[in-house]
Formats: structure tokens, C-alpha cells, sequence
């Protein structure tokens, strides 16, 4: 996708486990409507896969390879982040199970990738924004974070706590010129999604595919591309009057279901 225009040219980004999926086109996205791109991954090489993808398409980005969910390799990567004018908190993992299904091991897992993850992104992340006199923060949250979704006891948990992060950090904030929000995507078509059919559905990936897709009123899965749009915009001036806001892109799954 083409922007009709450079929203974000001479802003400083970061995005967290943009190696694939909905952080890559987030990433690409940025960088293509003029922000530099640092881009924190915990798999070094996926991280580079989008920064050659930003750099041959003439943007800048860079990478840190650190895990979100570890304070000191957190505090050590923000400490290489000179400017910050964007954040988006978008690293996160999967889980599929009950309360009666998930082990202590599982929530643990999910909590300190999805919850810690993001709560490392805002302590450390705020301050080098303040220091820039302010910014915009996204994090991506989900649907789960606003109804309850069969088998996603955990995964819904961790969402829900980034959309009250989000609102308590637009809160504390509104008056120090930082806006602060985040998306609940439904399900979006990604290499995990994939990755999910096929080791659970062997020979069945077509049907499959086709179910959850059909799961969405709209009748298809989201595109990473779409939430990257919608994450642009509220990085930008043009969403200026907005925060403290979860914006849903779920094909009409909470309205509609």
C-alpha cells in the first residue's frame, strides 16, 4: 500500500515484535509515511527480515534483539533509543485453553509476554517521550479484551489488561501532550494463524480456513496491512483529538455478532 502522504516524516518509532505478521506491516508502514523505524524483537533475524524489507523500500529502521517480558534487556534496549516520538506496544503470544485447561506454567507465559511485555514498553517508553515533549502510544490489544471468546481464558486476561493499561496511561498523561490508545483486531490472517490450522487440522486446512474466516460477519479474516493502517492514523497529527480510545477492526464481530 501507497500512502496518499508522509504523516510521519522525521518522527522516531519503535515497535515491539514487528519480525512477522501485524508488527511487520506496522513497521513497513511507519517507515513508509516517513518515521525511522527501531524495531525490538526477540528473534533477531525475523527483526531484520523488516528492516531489509523498510531499507529497500528507501526508509530507515534498525533492530534490538531483546524479550519484552525481561526488565533488564528491556531497560537496556530503551537505553540505546535516543528520540521516541512513537510507540507501539504490539509484541505478544497466542494461548488456547479454559481456566480449568491452563496451567499456572501457561498463564505465567502469557502474562509475562502480553502484560509485562507492555507494561516494560510504557515505563521505559514514556519518559524517552516525554523528554521529546510528548507522542502517541498504540498498543494492540483484541476483541477478547471487550467480550469473552470460548478457550481464551489467558490470552483474553492479557488483553483486557492492555486496554485498562491504555486508558490508565491516557489518564495520567492527558496533560503532558501524550496520547495514548489501542486496537482490538479480531482475527487477522498471519503466519501464526496458519500455523494454527495446520497443527491442528492436518488435511483439513482448507475447510478450516474457511470456518474461521466465516466466523467474522464481514465473512473473511483481517489483513496486518488494515491494522497497520488503522495504527498510522492514530500515530499521526490527524488523530490528534484522540485518546484514551480502544478502536475495534474485527469485521463487525462485536458489533454485529
Amino acid at each position: 500500500m501507497t500512502p496518499l502522504y508522509q504523516r510521519l516524516a522525521g518522527k522516531y518509532s519503535l515497535v515491539t515484535g514487528a519480525g512477522s505478521g501485524i508488527g511487520r506491516a506496522i513497521a513497513v508502514r511507519l517507515a513508509a509515511e516517513g518515521a525511522h523505524v527501531t524495531i525490538f524483537e526477540a528473534r533477531a533475524e525475523t527483526g531484520e527480515q523488516t528492516a531489509t524489507q523498510i531499507r529497500e523500500a528507501g526508509g530507515t529502521a534498525r533492530v534490538v534483539a531483546c524479550d519484552v517480558s525481561d526488565t533488564a534487556a528491556m531497560r537496556a534496549a530503551f537505553e540505546t533509543v535516543e528520540q521516541l516520538d512513537l510507540l507501539v506496544n504490539n509484541a505478544g503470544i497466542a494461548h488456547v485453553g479454559s481456566v480449568l485447561t491452563t496451567t499456572p506454567e501457561e498463564l505465567d507465559r502469557v502474562y509475562a509476554v502480553n502484560v509485562r511485555g507492555v507494561y516494560h514498553g510504557l515505563h521505559f517508553g514514556v519518559p524517552k517521550l516525554l523528554t521529546r515533549g510528548g507522542g502517541a502510544i498504540v498498543n494492540l490489544a483484541s476483541t477478547v479484551s471487550k467480550i469473552g471468546v470460548a478457550d481464551r481464558f489467558a490470552y483474553g486476561m492479557s488483553k483486557g489488561a492492555v486496554h485498562t493499561m491504555t486508558l490508565s496511561v491516557a489518564r495520567d498523561f492527558v496533560g503532558r501532550n501524550i496520547r495514548c490508545n489501542c486496537v482490538c483486531p479480531a482475527r487477522v490472517h498471519t503466519p501464526f494463524v496458519d500455523g494454527y490450522i495446520a497443527k491442528n487440522y492436518p488435511g483439513k486446512e482448507k475447510e478450516m480456513f474457511a470456518t474461521l474466516s466465516a466466523a467474522q460477519p464481514i465473512g473473511r479474516m483481517g489483513e496486518p496491512e488494515e491494522v497497520a493502517a488503522l495504527v498510522a492514523f492514530l500515530c499521526s497529527d490527524e488523530a490528534g483529538f484522540i485518546t484514551g480510545s480502544a478502536y475495534d477492526i474485527d469485521g463487525g464481530v462485536i458489533a454485529l455478532r
